[in-house]
């Protein structure tokens, strides 16, 4: 196991900048030192920690996708108060920062484009830079590593709270690492202040390191998850197919009552796609689509995560059960989390893919002066 400390575990990097602020800090459960003490404590005993903004699920991640949250009242440890970032608005507005001298973000990422803390953090930093506060991002590790960028890039047309900017399906950044690339590209003018990692390599995946998983979101609960959501998360833009939400092992589960996984196995395997095997599965979900109802399909077990493409797999998936099934997506949701809307207006799955390499490598020689590891 190789040994790696997230940026909130190395205090002499930030302790230095942060003592004697008066700070706001965005985290939820997921933000904990390698001992699993949550960062507000310790903040609260090392600087004058005046609210806590939590992104979506909430503090302590028990809210499912896309439930608003309002109000959180107080956090107990601390008494420190929780301002949801998660409801009306997605972002600290001038009043929120009132009485704050320094902004903090601290979340566990997953290294996929349409997940929402990537931008309640750029959200986050514009309202720091109007506010003239720096703004503070304890790095941590990206769990399904950085030596890959895949994907779709976004066309920002399609541009919404679940991805704003044109970016690859899957970045190869840390979060520390996006937000320095955002603030230059986007012209965003905060004062950005990075807590590096220790230990951290481009090609290291979470299960690799000595750091222990805190799911970031009701339905990330292990870095496997992470790696296969970069490609099923698509089927979330569909009702005619779970992406195994309401189960124990979302988004490697994809499947519906009329499906027959073994002929959907069969043919996936047909494909022979690099490191994955489709095992024929029945799963029936606890909530979210075809709640209480047997379905019928397939799960990924990836086989070689280095030879695996999550972003390929999900594309030819997407192409199998349209063509076995006749399912439909829907187009909105469908283009913001896919990019655009060529996997669903007859472009061939192979020309996507290919497509997607020179593009992917573009964004690699595009983001790279903003690479804080080797």
């Amino acid at each position: 196991m190789i040994k790696v400390l997230n940026g909130i575990d190395c205090t002499e990097k930030w302790l230095p900048l942060v003592k004697g602020q008066r700070t706001g800090l965005i985290t939820n459960m997921s933000g904990v030192t390698k001992a699993l003490v949550p960062n507000y404590v310790i903040l609260n005993e090392l600087c004058k920690l005046q609210k806590l903004f939590s992104p979506e699920h909430g503090l302590f991640g028990a809210a499912q996708a896309g439930c608003k949250i309002e109000s959180e009242e107080r956090e107990l440890i601390t008494n420190t108060p929780v301002i949801s970032l998660y409801g009306e608005k997605k972002a600290p507005d001038d009043e929120m920062l009132e009485g704050i001298d320094m902004l903090l973000f601290d979340l566990q990422d997953v290294g996929a484009r349409f997940y929402t803390y990537l931008y309640t953090m750029t959200r986050s930093m514009k309202s720091a830079a109007r506010a003239k506060i720096p703004f503070v991002v304890f790095d941590r590790m990206n769990p399904i590593s950085l030596n890959k960028i895949e994907g779709e890039i976004l066309d920002e047309a399609n541009s919404s709270f679940i991805g704003e900017y044109a970016v690859p399906t899957r970045y190869g950044m840390t979060i520390g690492e996006f937000a320095k690339y955002i603030n230059a590209k986007e012209n965003l003018g905060v004062d950005l202040h990075i807590i590096p990692c220790e230990g951290l390599t481009r090609e290291l995946y979470h299960r690799d390191t000595d750091l222990p998983w805190v799911a970031p979101s009701p339905n990330m609960p292990t870095t496997d998850t992470a790696l296969v959501y970069v490609g099923t998360c698509i089927f979330e833009s569909t009702k005619q197919a779970s992406e195994g939400r309401g189960t124990t092992q979302p988004f490697e589960f994809i499947g519906a009552p009329n499906y027959d996984g073994r002929a959907l196995a069969d043919e996936m395997n047909r494909q022979k796609l690099d490191g994955v095997i489709f095992r024929p599965v029945g799963f029936t979900p606890t909530f979210s689509k075809f709640k209480g109802e047997l379905c019928s399909g397939v799960q990924l077990h990836v086989m070689d995560r280095d030879a695996f493409s999550p972003f390929a797999a999900g594309v030819k998936l997407v192409e199998t059960v349209r063509n076995m099934y006749g399912t439909e997506f829907d187009e909105k949701s469908s283009k913001r989390i896919f990019g655009t809307g060529r996997l669903f207006d007859g472009v061939d799955s192979d020309v996507i893919i290919k497509d997607c390499l020179k593009t992917s490598e573009k964004f690699r020689k595009a983001t790279s002066p903003y690479y804080i590891y080797k």
